[in-house]
């Protein structure tokens, strides 16, 4: 297991309900309809989180289509935890199902929603909106003016320090296409905010942006290389059940994290795991992050040790 950890802000540590320290299993992109062994990768998670008991568990979207083949694993998730999150990811809604499918299976109030866990605020976005004036193609990236307008709010009323769940990134690799916007919002109450946490990019980054952290949290399975660094990475039998993988390099372990807050420390951790990779790694393929080929060390089979301030 590795660490990341930073400060608390003195603005943060002021909240009153603010006072004990709390923890949060977190898992995002377990991509159950591209994997052939997605339940054990679940499961590798839920056997830690029986554990470490933390206060509440959150996946970060492209979990499982909400379709009926799907149920047992998603009830896995929903039972192993009274306080168990969802965020819709965009992968969620491929194959003709809806978002409306999602909040009905998964057990979600709304597409983008708050909860308040033992002092903290869980402020639960939606990128999957349309309507960017600079979509590019493929599938949203996007909160709209209704959302953007709901989350300052949020913000603005908070009586407690918020943590902020996303799918895709509010900064960082590819990144929502309103992520200036955002993080502008964002930066204004930026003593308000413990930490921003997505999924999407199955990469290992931190960054600090406006004094907000931001947290792009790995993949449980694996690193999308393509049609271009198309490969086997298992036996010709998943192959021909799963033929999506051999778009990928898959982690041989199921990553996840573990996120505990400890206002008497005044620190943030972020425990995660390291794992390696199934058959040839990114680099092994000659695999480079478009644009900007320098990001490509991010590239990854954990989510790294790394300590901050």
């Amino acid at each position: 297991m590795a660490s990341l950890s930073f400060a608390l802000s003195p603005a943060l540590l002021e909240f009153g309900s603010f006072a004990q320290k709390l923890s949060f299993g977190i898992i995002t992109d377990l991509h159950q309809d591209i994997m052939h062994d997605g339940p054990e990768r679940l499961d590798q998670f839920l056997s830690q989180v029986k554990k470490k008991s933390p206060d509440a568990i959150i996946q970060l979207g492209d979990f499982a289509y909400p379709s009926t083949s799907n149920l047992p694993l998603i009830e896995a998730f929903n039972t192993a935890h009274p306080e168990s999150y969802h965020v819709i990811g965009n992968h969620d809604t491929d194959s003709g199902h809806t978002k409306a499918q999602c909040l009905e299976v998964w057990g979600m109030p709304a597409p983008y929603y708050s909860k308040v866990v033992k002092g903290v605020r869980l402020i639960v976005l939606d990128g999957n909106e349309k309507g960017s004036p600079t979509h590019q193609g493929g599938y949203a990236s996007y909160l709209g003016p209704e959302q953007i307008a709901w989350l300052e709010k949020e913000l603005q009323n908070a009586q407690e320090p918020a943590l902020i769940l996303s799918h895709q990134p509010l900064a960082g690799v590819i990144a929502v296409d309103n992520a200036a916007e955002i993080q502008k919002i964002l930066s204004k109450y930026a003593s308000k905010i413990l930490l921003c946490v997505n999924g999407h990019s199955h990469i290992d980054q931190h960054l600090v942006i406006g004094q907000v952290n931001y947290l792009h949290i790995n993949s449980a399975s694996y690193y999308w290389v393509g049609e271009d660094y198309k490969h086997q990475s298992y036996d010709a039998s998943v192959i021909k059940d799963h033929p999506y993988i051999e778009m990928t390099c898959p982690y041989e372990d199921s990553l996840f994290a573990f996120l505990t807050i400890d206002p008497q420390a005044k620190k943030v951790t972020v425990t995660g795991k390291k794992s390696k990779w199934v058959g040839q790694s990114p680099a092994a393929l000659g695999y480079k992050i478009e644009g900007d080929p320098s990001l490509t060390n991010l590239v990854v089979p954990e989510i790294k040790n790394l300590r901050i301030g």
